[in-house]
């Protein structure tokens, strides 16, 4: 089967992005996998497939499948890639639109001079939304990695993430903790854990370990996730400049009730075709 597709990246987190909205495409994990092994396939963090919505509210379905082939809630930069496609194929004209995902309706706009702001919902941090194992909802928790006790802030952004404080992000255990944190038992469905270096109370620096992935250049939901638990630490403003090592995101939060912004780059790289094999 010949497969047609997008190559994409928003700061360097890269996608594969398919086209089910016009013709049907099914495919398993193992053609997931396939499509993202950066040696025998085409090479991405995540697979994005762009479909009809399952009801009239929405103007798309994504879906978001990790490198080892495991659906996933969210994406940030993928919904930012998401929306840059969809206008770059003609399917809407519309600059804002109503999008449908596996971790709930996101509302992702593409702005005058090519950036995407994405309304990404409100955060939740009830330990069973996110879920997380804790006898009570707390703004940090204590957590035995591997015999050492680590601070982090557990929340959902339709996703799940740990993010701690460190003083030096580029000397942070990022691969080594964040594979141990990412499948830690008190996250039942697995973490994206974040490493955030705070630099002022309106810019941070970050890296993130990706459920599924690893670590990536950057990470949308990651960046949401640690400016919205510094802000409700009291350790940042309402908007703050998120630096990954692939670029730089603003993220603005207001607190309890109200959604979180994220505005960013998102570029088409090329387009191909590949030869898939069925299962």
């Amino acid at each position: 089967m010949k497969l047609e597709f997008t190559k994409m990246q928003g700061l360097g987190n890269d996608f594969v992005v398919i086209d089910a909205f016009s013709t049907k495409i099914e495919l398993d994990s193992r053609q997931f996998r396939f499509l993202a092994d950066r040696h025998f396939g085409v090479g991405c963090d995540q697979i994005l497939v762009v479909e009809k919505p399952s009801g009239k509210e929405a103007d798309f379905r994504y879906r978001i499948f990790n490198a080892d082939g495991g659906e996933v809630e969210q994406c940030g930069n993928g919904a930012r890639c998401f929306v840059r496609f969809v206008h770059d194929k003609k399917l809407t004209e519309k600059r804002e639109i109503l999008v449908e995902t596996l971790g709930g309706m996101i509302a992702p706009r593409l702005e005058q001079d090519g950036q995407v702001t994405v309304n990404m919902g409100e955060p939740k941090f009830e330990p069973g939304a996110i879920p997380f194992l804790a006898e009570r909802k707390a703004l940090t928790y204590q957590l035995d990695v591997d015999g050492k006790e680590v601070e982090i802030s557990a929340l959902s952004m339709g996703n799940p993430h740990a993010v701690q404080v460190v003083l030096d992000v580029d000397s942070a255990p990022v691969t080594v903790q964040g594979a141990l944190i990412e499948s830690h038992p008190r996250f039942p469905k697995r973490v994206n854990a974040g490493f955030m270096q705070l630099l002022d109370r309106k810019s941070i620096r970050l890296r993130v370990y990706e459920r599924g992935a690893g670590e990536t250049l950057a990470c949308g939901t990651g960046a949401c996730a640690a400016v919205v638990a510094g802000i409700a630490r009291g350790l940042l403003d309402n908007a703050v400049r998120v630096s990954t090592r692939g670029g730089d995101l603003v993220v603005r939060w207001e607190g309890e009730g109200h959604p979180v912004w994220m505005t960013g780059p998102a570029v088409s790289v090329y387009e191909g075709e590949i030869e898939l094999r069925k299962a």
